[in-house]
């Protein structure tokens, strides 16, 4: 077959492709352009999905009767002055493909008027453009899309449901108001307010888009170096979210899902979050437009950095720095209610009333045995593990309140031998879970002291045999020198066994069986490829399991008050090595919803 060259409609619905492959698209572009015209409030109406209409008006600088007849031509744009700038791009939008990629597969109308000067008015239909005529309208540009995919309809098959596209298209506004706290904006669907956002500062935006839960939870991160400069809030470990929607990253005020980004974000939150979970976080990175290709992806929603590990570097320092705080900074506390979106123009988003509480609540789900600590020691049996902080066991006066720099507060007493009841300064009760706790200190004791140069060892006074499966055994004795750094000398005892000779000073008396099938499996789930730092993170984690005291172990109240002050000195305490959370806080708010006083 011959080749020949496709007609300018056929091109221009091909390129259309790239740029406009659903009604979210066509929002982001629209927006895009409006921020880029100096708009500072921005209107958005969605019927029927953003399929049958989609209406976008702003009060931006507008375009006069010549410019608005080329800005639905295909690589017209005045977003590039000169064709140098092409790798120092500053605007969010610059290729000059958007309107004419909407007008060739919808129909299209744009009505503009600059600040001096009339109002004229567009339509281009199916790729066809007609004439400019004069219009009347207010200072700005409003434009309108109907019918979109009218002239492939074979593309809208490809659409999801009418209600999944508009939330699409509401996510996309949501994400572009976050980068951008000043201006205003108002989304409707179908007839109702979905959005509604005064210009505000940044925290402000950030607490009405991601609730004040987070910004609650919210850990300032802060860093500069290299010309880049980072900035934002993220969430606290024990405050993550099924999915990674939440994970919010802008670089010059562009927001992007970039892969570079999104990894170091989960490298810095590694061992602090439970698997499957996700951390939330705003952030903010700015530098020089020429260190950064956006013109990289049709939706400019992944970058290449020039320099990828200073980016990488700076993002998972700042959020390492920020997540070492220690435990009661900011506490987590149980979801007692549900949160929807508000509605009104100058509002933001609305909670509505709490849920109401079950008639009866089950003795299970609320017994707490609140029981005033005893004034003479309770008996201890001998313990099976050192717990590393336990102070000497005279006899205690009766507990003072607790100062005012401790935010764990002083414990009242042990319940289930497994948690521990405080009060918090400010009166909240603060619940611990002792192992998890316990496990976080012992996993920051091991990590400190392999850093150091290596975990002070215990030599065993007879070495102990571990018989395991060949697989295992080869497996762990592969990593022999590894695990010595970790103060566990083992060698091999023939096929399927494992002679041990020492094992870390912290774990203390421990039986090695259980603790090396434990890491062979940990070390099975890491290729080869796998980083050592990452092997020898996941065997610390283990190692600190199999070191923390156990649920069932009684403490007396001058143990209890030593973890709580431990964990307030400890970095990334809120959380266990698995990720679950090592303390809820209960304040007057959630005793109140759970009595149901509000």
């Amino acid at each position: 077959m011959p080749i020949r060259l496709l007609s300018e409609t056929t091109a221009n619905r091909i390129a259309a492709g790239e740029v406009v492959e659903r009604p979210a698209a066509v929002v982001k572009e629209l927006v895009e352009n409006a921020l880029d015209a100096g708009a500072r409030r921005i209107a958005v109406t969605l019927e029927g999905g953003g399929v049958e209409r989609v209406v976008v008006e702003d009060d931006g600088h507008g375009m006069g009767p010549e410019d608005l007849g080329l800005a639905v031509e295909r690589h017209a744009t005045s977003k590039l002055p000169e064709e140098a700038m092409l790798f120092r791009i500053a605007t969010l939008g610059f290729r000059g493909e958007a309107l004419p990629s909407i007008g060739a597969v919808a129909r299209l109308s744009i009505t503009s008027r600059p600040r001096e000067g009339d109002a004229h008015a567009l339509t281009v239909e199916g790729g066809r453009k007609g004439a400019v005529v004069p219009a009347s309208g207010a200072p700005g540009t409003r434009i309108e899309v109907r019918d979109l995919f009218y002239a492939v309809p074979a593309r809208r098959k490809f659409l999801k449901s009418l209600r999944t596209e508009a939330d699409q298209a509401v996510e996309a506004v949501r994400r572009l108001a976050l980068a951008w706290p000043e201006v205003g904006f108002r989304v409707t669907q179908d007839g109702r307010e979905i959005l509604a956002l005064a210009p505000a500062e940044r925290d402000a935006r950030i607490a009405e888009l991601l609730g004040a839960d987070f910004a609650g939870a919210g850990l300032p991160v802060a860093a500069e170096g290299g010309g880049l400069a980072l900035s934002g809030l993220a969430a606290q470990p024990a405050y993550t979210r099924a999915t990674g929607m939440e994970q919010h990253l802008v670089v010059n005020r562009r927001p992007v899902r970039d892969q570079l980004l999104r990894t170091a974000l989960r490298v810095a939150y590694r061992d602090l979050v439970a698997a499957g979970r996700h951390p939330v976080a705003a952030l903010f990175l700015e530098l020089p437009p020429e260190a950064v290709d956006v013109n990289v992806h049709p939706m400019k929603t992944e970058l290449r950095f020039r320099d990828e590990a200073g980016v990488r570097g700076l993002l998972i320092g700042a959020l390492r720095r920020s997540l070492s705080a220690g435990a009661g900074v900011a506490a987590p506390a149980p979801a007692l209610t549900a949160y929807a979106p508000r509605t009104g123009w100058s509002g933001g988003w609305r909670r509505p009333e709490p849920a109401p509480l079950p008639d009866r609540i089950g003795l299970a789900e609320m017994q707490l045995a609140l029981t005033p600590p005893p004034r003479e020691p309770m008996p201890v049996p001998a313990p099976a593990l050192p717990l590393g902080f336990a102070p000497p066991r005279p006899p205690a006066p009766a507990p003072e309140p607790a100062p005012a720099e401790h935010p764990l507060g002083r414990a009242l007493a042990q319940i289930m031998e497994t948690y521990i009841l405080a009060e918090a300064p400010d009166g909240a009760l603060v619940l611990v879970d002792q192992h998890a706790a316990h496990e976080r200190l012992t996993h920051e004791a091991l990590r400190a002291q392999l850093i150091e140069g290596g975990v002070r060892a215990q030599p065993l006074l007879l070495p102990a045999v571990v018989d395991l499966p060949p697989a295992d055994a080869a497996r762990l004795l592969g990593f022999a020198a590894d695990l010595a750094r970790l103060g566990l000398e083992v060698e091999g005892f023939g096929p399927g066994a494992v002679l041990v000779r020492a094992l870390p000073a912290l774990l203390g008396p421990a039986d090695p069986g259980p603790l090396l099938r434990d890491l062979a499996e940990e070390l099975a789930a890491y290729d080869e490829a796998t980083a050592l730092d990452r092997r020898l993170d996941a065997a610390v984690a283990r190692l600190a399991c199999h070191g923390s005291v156990r649920a069932g172990r009684r403490l007396t109240p001058p143990e209890m008050d030593a973890l709580l002050r431990q964990m307030e000195a400890t970095p990334r305490a809120a959380t266990c090595s698995h990720g679950r959370p090592t303390f809820l806080r209960l304040g007057n708010a959630e005793l109140e919803r759970l009595f149901g006083r509000r």
